[in-house]
Parts: C-alpha cells; structure tokens; sequence
C-alpha cells in the first residue's frame, strides 16, 4: 500500500484475514523498531481510523470535495477543512525523538546513529531544564575565601560551605552580640531607666 520516509512498507489483505488482522507493517529496521516508529498518518490507516493510505489521502479528497457545494463564496485556497500541512523533519526518520540521546556522557548512541559528543536531538519544551533557552549560567554574590574557591550564590549554600569552626565563631558572635544588647538595655539608655520594665529586685 506504500512505504514511509523511515522505510517501512504496508501492506493489506482484505481477503484472506479477518478485518483488524487486514493490515501491517514491515520494518524498515527491525533491529531499531517499536510502535512509536509508525508515522501518526500511517498509524491512522493501520488502526482503520482512515480508509484511504496516506499515499492516496490527496486524491481521495479531491475526489470526496468535488461532491461539496459551496454554501457561501469564499476566496480560500481550500475546498475542505484540512488546514496547512507542513514537512516534518525528524532525526534519522525516527518519530520517537526521546530515543535520540547518548547511552553515556559524551559516548553517543550507535542504535539511533547519534556520534560520540553531540547533543541529544530530541525535542525539550521551553522552560525544560534540558531545553538551551532555559539554562541560566551560575553567578556567584560572594566568597568565603579570598582567592574565590568557595563561591556561593545564596546564604544557604553559603552556610553549606562553611566548616564547622567558621559555624561555631559565627555562632560565638551573635551570642556575644545578643549578650551585649542585653547588657544595655538591662543598664538602660543614657543612665536613665526604661519605661515599663517593671521592679527589679536586687
């Protein structure tokens, strides 16, 4: 019945097998072959959703449109409501994009035909975290060190990074600073007492 860009060839027989055994395909590669290998047009006419293949669907709508009267004038280019159909180019005539990935980092994939090095070829959405649009680049607020080894890009990485003596006189500092604070507002402002802090007893 016709063949696809990625070598598979259908075929039909109407006659000696029972209908939704009538149809089937021959892989163009059977070593590399699934379900998702069938184009969506083909997968149509195999599952008897279309009558006609996808070789003859051209034909098979002039034929159909010439039977439809125009119920208005109209200046479309089109008789029917099939909208613009564009080519579709895959990897390989592979319709399973999420295949074309490497088996190991920067090794490639000699099944799909993907060479050591290159990019997985599959389409990523935008906003993916695989997808290039959306890749930020690392930008580091500061450093504990000098000599910028241990850059960090928020306060929690930062305390991540720190060991446990930098934590440790972190820690001795605020306490000293909190007992400080205490001190002074315990002796009051300027020598006078504060309002409402109530009877001390000494």
């Amino acid at each position: 019945m016709g063949a696809d860009p990625g070598g598979n060839r259908y075929y039909e027989n109407r006659v000696d097998y029972p209908f939704g055994q009538h149809r089937w395909v021959e892989p163009g590669d059977i070593h590399n072959f699934d379900s998702s290998s069938v184009p969506p047009e083909w997968q149509g006419w195999m599952t008897s959703m279309n009558d006609e293949p996808p070789c003859a669907e051209e034909e098979y709508i002039a034929k159909k449109t010439a039977k439809v009267d125009q119920m208005c004038e109209s200046n479309a280019p089109d008789k029917s409501n099939v909208g613009l159909q564009g080519n579709v180019w895959n990897f390989h005539h592979l319709h399973n994009q999420t295949q074309v990935r490497s088996r190991g980092y920067g090794i490639g994939n000699p099944i799909v035909g993907l060479p050591p090095g290159v990019k997985d070829a599959y389409y990523t959405q935008p906003g993916s975290p695989y997808n290039d649009a959306t890749i930020r680049p690392l930008e580091f607020i500061g450093s504990l060190d000098a000599d910028g080894k241990r850059g960090f890009k928020s306060e929690k990485w930062a305390d991540r990074l720190r060991t446990e003596v930098e934590k440790k006189a972190i820690e001795t500092k605020k306490d000293s600073e909190v007992k400080e604070f205490t001190d002074m507002v315990g002796a009051g402002v300027g020598g006078r007492r504060g309002r409402g802090r109530g009877t001390v007893i000494g």
